[in-house]
């Protein structure tokens, strides 16, 4: 800790040098001229020089330099670039507004930031998506989706059709911090995986950060996805919308106050259960499937330093099957995500930005029969209470330093299960209830050392109390049976059961070659103290999340990456290479026959150990032309080892691959243009098969009228699935009506899964309808949730 401690201020120490001249700032916001939103990754460059900035999460930039004058350019891709002659004797605000350049418009641009942002940037291991871009790719029955997108990414994978969530460079769907306007999203699927939460009409901009972690964020392993909702247009009214295959969605915006307020509500819903009632079978009638979400944001310019922003998102996913016979008691299960974030900007100077964030979050799942004897309903909930107050300090045109607090109360209610009817043989059941809080600062310094060379570095500290009221044990046993809690001891409320810190130092380098290639390197130590606990290939929302314990450690991560990136044909192309290495400690697994739901010795069946992760991904893109996209592979391999699992005949655990592993994974874009009126868009992608456990052995129960398959020998994912491949379509057609007209709509045309590839999602085993025992077989069935083409119309509107 000293030596890191250290080490951070010998290079921060350098960054006072040179201001023997008098310098003045510059600052201000930049905006789309259209509608008010403020434009994030903007840059902000002296013309002739290497000396510029970019704009942060809420379109601010701030600008140190010498006396002097200059001519300032103002840049955002897709809009008309600015001039500014300015003479600085003094400290200036310029706000700026660009417009759309309706020639490049024509186009789909794949990246919102400068063209050689690649290369002369920072950023590693980060992926950004244009929304004109998503919504532009073919999309499954009509629905466009954010997280189906990045899945087409390097170093970014699921285990398959119906899976929720997303696997980013070997880590599980748990590791990825989700974040909605910074609020935190535990599950980020509709219809169990299908869809992503985020209403595409609603969202302004989507970055995924896969490696060189500023030190600003902490809390799981493997990535951050920050997503930000539009802010509203604070110039005019608008109504937008789509009618598709699936659901229809609806966003209304505009000024409360015109330039200093606006407001936006965006909904959406599926609508697959209302042909339902339409039916005459009953045991259709009363069924539900269905998914809706509601964003809502409004913003005010308080005065010239202060903005305020208020937003929130309410999603849930329903399902019921009702049996009109009344035989087997119907079913149902619900989700859902509820997020309020209130955000506060002040500027302190004009060098001093502020952000301060209260954040509530509450993620709630169900499960229950709805009558007979078996007739039970069991809630859980998981919420999160945070508060935070982030520092962004442009010392000079070299340096920027970040700095902040952060506190996290999480409140984890594991399981409620309560009889429905009086014949249930169900007793009433409640596991107790988790409190945490973690606690986080941090500092970061993002320094340019000579025009070739720049340098991140920061140092995050993060502590986690797990608190009482609570009962806890300690486990005993061997690693493959249930463990038995032993040395029972009791806390009180708020009392301190276990306490963790960790620190979490970050570094990134960036040197370039010349003005078309540079290389960079990053290492970041992450720590996570929540858990998802599954014992399927596949998460799903209904699997258990749990704090870290007296029992369950944090898990650690440290990660080190080197790239190559160079830009082609006046930044037209760009290109990368990077390779990573991964360890993990403290990772999670169960024991075979574990019970996951409703467990209150769940901590019995664990298992901890070890993790690795390592690859290589490539990637080129298209940025400009009638023909834009990109093509991504990605090498890799993803291994647990476990105590417990997986042993050798000396009793030693061997690595085994994660359920999530893909040796392979290849994705291709493209988006082509023909004219005003046609666009045509396809991907492709292909993976090698997920890890899986097969048996070598079997049971026979009976006279051999029951088989249950069994692996003797203890070995996990020994198998791999079948490899997975798909192509998709789509075609927008785009009506030609006056410029002039304020109504404009599209139609979207997608084929999904084109040559009706029957993938598989996973392969199980069961006995054959064979009645002779003697002749009673084993056979392995393959289960794909797709087998089939499946087109979709949309209809897109905005008014």
């Amino acid at each position: 800790m000293k030596q890191h401690i250290f080490i951070f201020l010998i290079c921060l120490g350098t960054t006072l040098s040179g201001w023997a001249q008098t310098r003045v700032t510059i600052s201000g916001y930049m905006r789309d001229g259209a509608n008010g939103e403020g434009l994030i990754g903007a840059t902000v460059q002296i013309k002739g020089q290497t000396t510029g900035t970019v704009t942060n999460e809420y379109g601010f930039y701030s600008l140190t330099i010498p006396q002097g004058n200059y001519t300032l350019v103002y840049q955002y891709i897709g809009y008309l670039s600015q001039e500014k002659a300015v003479t600085l004797q003094a400290n200036q605000k310029i706000d700026i507004q660009l417009s759309a350049d309706q020639v490049q418009i024509q186009e789909v641009v794949v990246t919102e930031t400068r063209p050689d942002n690649n290369v002369r940037s920072m950023d590693m291991g980060v992926s950004k998506l244009e929304m004109k871009a998503i919504r532009s790719m073919p999309a499954l029955l009509g629905e466009v989706d954010v997280v189906r997108s990045i899945q087409l990414l390097p170093g970014v994978s699921t285990v398959g059709e119906g899976a929720s969530g997303f696997n980013v460079r070997g880590g599980g769907v748990d590791q990825n911090l989700i974040l909605l306007d910074e609020a935190p999203v535990y599950n980020s699927s509709h219809l169990m995986g299908f869809f992503s939460v985020f209403n595409p009409d609603a969202v302004k901009d989507v970055k995924l950060i896969k490696g060189g972690i500023p030190a600003q964020y902490g809390g799981r392993l493997s990535s951050l996805l920050d997503v930000r909702m539009k802010e509203g247009n604070n110039k005019k009214f608008g109504l937008s919308g789509g009618i598709g295959t699936i659901s229809s969605r609806l966003t209304v915006e505009g000024p409360i106050q015109k330039d200093k307020s606006s407001f936006i509500i965006s909904g959406r819903r599926s609508y697959a259960d209302m042909f339902l009632k339409l039916s005459s079978d009953e045991d259709l009638k009363n069924n539900q499937l269905y998914f809706y979400d509601l964003s809502a944001k409004v913003n005010f310019t308080l005065s010239p330093k202060d903005r305020l922003f208020v937003s929130g998102y309410f999603g849930k996913d329903a399902f019921k099957f009702e049996d009109a016979s009344g035989n087997s008691g119907g079913f149902k299960m619900n989700w859902g995500n509820k997020t309020g974030t209130v955000r506060w900007n002040h500027l302190f100077s004009d060098r001093m930005f502020a952000n301060f964030t209260a954040v509530y979050s509450d993620y709630d799942y169900q499960l229950g029969v709805l009558s007979g004897s078996q007739a039970f309903e069991w809630t859980s909930h998981i919420y999160n209470y945070s508060g935070k107050a982030d520092f962004s300090y442009y010392l000079n045109a070299r340096n920027t330093i970040t700095f902040g607090i952060s506190a996290i109360r999480y409140q984890f209610e594991p399981g409620k299960a309560i009889p429905k009817s009086e014949e249930s043989i169900f007793n009433p059941l409640e596991l107790a209830h988790q409190n945490s809080i973690e606690y986080a600062a941090y500092i970061d310094n993002e320094q340019q050392l000579t025009p070739q060379l720049s340098v991140q570095y920061g140092l995050r500290f993060s502590a986690y109390n797990y608190l009482g009221a609570m009962t806890v044990y300690d486990y005993v046993g061997e690693n493959n049976e249930k463990k038995v809690p032993v040395n029972q001891r009791t806390y009180g409320k708020g009392e301190s059961i276990s306490f963790y810190t960790n620190p979490e130092p970050r570094f990134s380098l960036r040197y370039n070659l010349n003005e078309r290639s540079s290389i960079k390197a990053s290492y970041n130590r992450m720590a996570q103290y929540v858990h998802l606990i599954s014992n399927t290939t596949a998460a799903s929302p209904l699997d258990v999340w749990s704090p870290t314990t007296n029992n369950i450690k944090p898990e650690l991560a440290d990660q080190i990456a080197v790239g190559y990136f160079r830009n082609f044909k006046n930044n037209m192309f760009e290109t990368s290479a990077e390779v990573f290495y991964k360890t993990m400690k403290n990772q999670i697994d169960y024991r075979d026959g574990a019970e996951v739901l409703l467990n209150q010795e769940l901590e019995g069946d664990l298992l901890y150990g070890d993790g690795r992760a390592y690859g290589l991904e490539l990637y080129v893109k298209k940025n400009s032309g009638k023909l834009t996209g990109w093509v991504s592979y990605t090498l890799s391999r993803s291994e647990r080892k476990i105590d417990g699992l997986n042993m050798n005949k000396e009793g030693e655990a061997q690595w085994y691959a994660a359920k999530y592993d893909r040796t392979h994974i290849l994705s291709a874009v493209g988006i082509y243009t023909l004219n005003k009126k046609w666009s045509f868009s396809s991907n492709f992608s292909y993976t090698t098969g997920v890890a899986t456990t097969f048996p070598n052995a079997r049971y026979e129960v009976e006279d051999g009228t029951l088989v249950v398959p069994h692996n003797t020998e203890g070995t996990r994912n020994n198998y791999r699935v079948p490899a997975y491949h798909r192509l998709d379509l789509s075609a927008t057609l785009t009506p030609t009506k006056n410029e002039h007209h304020r109504w404009k709509s599209e139609w979207v045309f997608s084929i999904y899964n084109v040559y009706a590839k029957r993938n598989p999602f996973t392969v199980y085993f069961r006995q054959n309808d064979e009645n002779n025992a003697s002749k009673i077989q084993t056979e392995a069935v393959r289960l794909s949730i797709f087998g089939s083409i499946l087109p979709s119309v949309t209809y897109n509107f905005k008014f």
